[in-house]
């Protein structure tokens, strides 16, 4: 068994490449690059083909498949880079990572503390010497309702976590957990919108969430209230979203996802003028904080990513059920 690491980092993830190629006894190529049709060649030989998330074409599939690989184990817990109509007709089977959920979890809860407590703002005023009192009164989030739409281990791990800070927890999830029960209260998706102070996404992305907050949720939501995303930038209508801060409606947000992603996050654009509207908007407004989908980023969690790909195809090698495959 060989895998093909396109996107692999070697400033953090190759590092950890051969002691999983020693542990399971599965060998590795890779390149820094992500797929382009000049260098799809490099996957001759390979099982599986691994990446991060970037833009994989049908076409990229094809030509893999040709080659002979049959695995696509994705190097992220998002998997919606790859064009799955294509990989299921091709017969290519794919599967996702894992990492513990905490390093999201407390990230998600340190932009909620940062929102509530208009940090965004205060920085940027010290950072020019305002250190005045005016327009910086925040609010403690102990004494906010939080609604936390997802309860999957991220989801669930944000409540426990955010459990000890006193605050009133709401729930909403299609599949409700009784392991949240003793936290949180299950409410409808209607209820949550209406009753939260702040409201934090933990789904992934499917073709039924897409754009989840849009106008109608919006406006059933209270006047001010706190958005936050470390999920899929496509679970909010970047529309719905502009026109939420500009009225107020929104009172800010702490976001680390925006929907259009591709050619910005993770590359140096310095100096550049980067086309892309809602990024470009949401920078320029103070109680807004962007951060480029950093939420994941511990060395356990990309040692955990690196691990995913050596360890499916360990799975499959030895004819066991993989728990992070996709089902399609």
């Amino acid at each position: 068994m060989k895998i093909m690491f396109y996107a692999l980092r070697p400033f953090d993830e190759q590092q950890y490449c051969e002691p999983y190629k020693a542990r399971y006894g599965i060998d590795y190529t890779g390149t820094p690059d992500v797929p382009r049709p000049d260098n799809l060649h490099l996957a001759e030989g390979c099982d599986a083909v691994s990446t991060n998330p970037c833009e994989i074409r049908p076409e990229y599939l094809q030509t893999w498949a040709e080659m002979g690989v049959k695995y696509l184990p994705c190097r992220s817990i998002g998997y919606d880079h790859i064009p799955l109509d294509t990989a299921k007709k091709l017969g290519l089977r794919i599967s996702h990572s894992h990492y513990p959920p905490d390093g999201v979890a407390n990230y998600t809860i340190m932009l909620m503390l940062m929102c509530t407590r208009r940090m965004n703002e205060i920085m940027l005023r010290a950072n020019v010497q305002d250190y005045s009192l005016p327009g910086k009164m925040g609010r403690d989030i102990s004494g906010c309702t939080v609604g936390v739409i997802g309860t999957g281990k991220i989801g669930q791990t944000v409540i426990r976590h955010l459990s000890g800070f006193g605050c009133k927890i709401l729930a909403y999830d299609l599949y409700p957990n009784d392991a949240v029960r003793q936290y949180a209260d299950y409410v409808t998706l209607d209820e949550l919108y209406a009753q939260s102070d702040i409201i934090t996404l933990h789904t992934n992305a499917t073709a039924e969430n897409h754009h989840l907050i849009n106008a109608g949720a919006l406006a059933k939501m209270k006047d001010g209230v706190l958005l936050v995303n470390t999920a899929r930038g496509t679970l909010i209508d970047p529309d719905t979203l502009i026109a939420g801060l500009e009225s107020g409606k929104i009172g800010g947000a702490g976001l680390d996802v925006i929907e259009d992603e591709t050619g910005i996050y993770y590359y140096n654009r310095m100096g550049q003028a980067i086309p892309n509207r809602e990024l470009n908007l949401l920078r320029s407004y103070p109680n807004v904080i962007v951060s480029p989908h950093t939420a994941f980023y511990t060395d356990v969690n990309v040692a955990s990513m690196v691990q995913s790909p050596f360890e499916a195809l360990d799975a499959y090698a030895h004819g066991q059920p993989y728990a992070g495959e996709v089902q399609m």
